[in-house]
């Protein structure tokens, strides 16, 4: 068409769609190049300004790696990733939150019971829990992807020093749907800023921190599989999280007990000769439609 104006040129863009296009791809598309456009005639966008944005873009492109998505993490800070986790959450489970562009696939197995923090220094956290249907079904056997930073607020694959698998877990729940393990106490941390994220944040004038968290992606047969943060209730940045993801039902409370308090069957039983501190957290998952 050569008669294109800033006015039509939405129309047009919905009109070259084949006729054999999916249905849902053109909805997607055709709502995406509105708002697009939209936005583009609200804060008349200069040529500079656009320029600037396929810059910040290319930047992604060219950091992104599979130890670390820039794109994930522009997501993330844009509360993207945030508002879709909480579309598609279901009232009666545990509430989603954000993956994170940090997490390793193919972590090693830990039985129940087992320990992540190995040597590093740090408090010693107990974490225990279930995962249970929403209908209160404990679900055995489910598989729960745990993962966190190390206490210098670096993930594994940020950090040369670390293993690629350091503070990675897979578990699987027993016949009770029980889980449990130790770990370092987490702690609060800065999203990475040496990149083009780090430049949107401080055009907007925002801090980069994240309140201390464990991640876990939780899955289990005929249910929906579940990605989620546990957050402490004690976090200085628990409200001002600078991607989003802390929700009401996902802060928990960490509870000081003495060494004596530690329970057998752990695999650091008898070697907690300190103060440690206790969480219990339970995983609810929804029926697949």
């Amino acid at each position: 068409m050569r008669n294109v104006t800033t006015e039509n040129i939405t129309d047009v863009f919905a009109d070259y769609f084949g006729k054999d296009t999916d249905p849902r791809t053109r909805e997607v598309l055709v709502a995406m190049a509105r708002h697009i456009h939209d936005f583009a005639r609200e804060v008349n966008l200069t040529h500079d300004e656009w320029r600037k944005g396929l810059s910040m873009l290319e930047h992604a492109g060219r950091i992104t790696s599979p130890e670390r998505n820039e794109f994930v993490l522009f997501s993330d800070v844009l509360g993207l990733s945030s508002l879709v986790d909480m579309m598609h959450s279901v009232p009666e489970a545990t509430s989603s939150s954000v993956l994170g562009p940090f997490h390793v696939s193919n972590p090693p197995p830990l039985a129940i019971g087992g320990d992540m923090k190995h040597d590093f220094e740090g408090i010693v956290l107990l974490v225990e829990g279930q995962v249970r249907s929403t209908d209160g079904t404990p679900l055995a056997g489910a598989q729960l992807d745990i993962w966190q930073t190390a206490p210098n607020g670096l993930y594994s694959s940020q950090d040369p020093d670390q293993d690629i698998h350091s503070f990675h877990a897979l578990m699987t729940t027993d016949d009770n749907g029980d889980f449990a393990f130790t770990t370092v106490k987490p702690v609060s941390y800065t999203v990475p800023t040496d990149g083009p994220v780090g430049e949107l944040l401080d055009a907007a004038g925002r801090h980069p921190w994240r309140p201390s968290h464990l991640h876990y992606i939780c899955s289990a047969e005929g249910h929906k599989s579940l990605v989620t943060e546990v957050f402490p209730d004690d976090d200085p940045y628990l409200d001002q999280d600078t991607v989003f993801g802390v929700r009401d039902d996902l802060v928990m409370s960490y509870a000081p007990r003495p060494a004596s308090d530690f329970p057998d069957g752990m695999v650091l039983s008898g070697k907690v000769d300190e103060p440690f501190e206790s969480v219990r957290f339970d995983l609810v998952l929804a029926p697949q439609d």
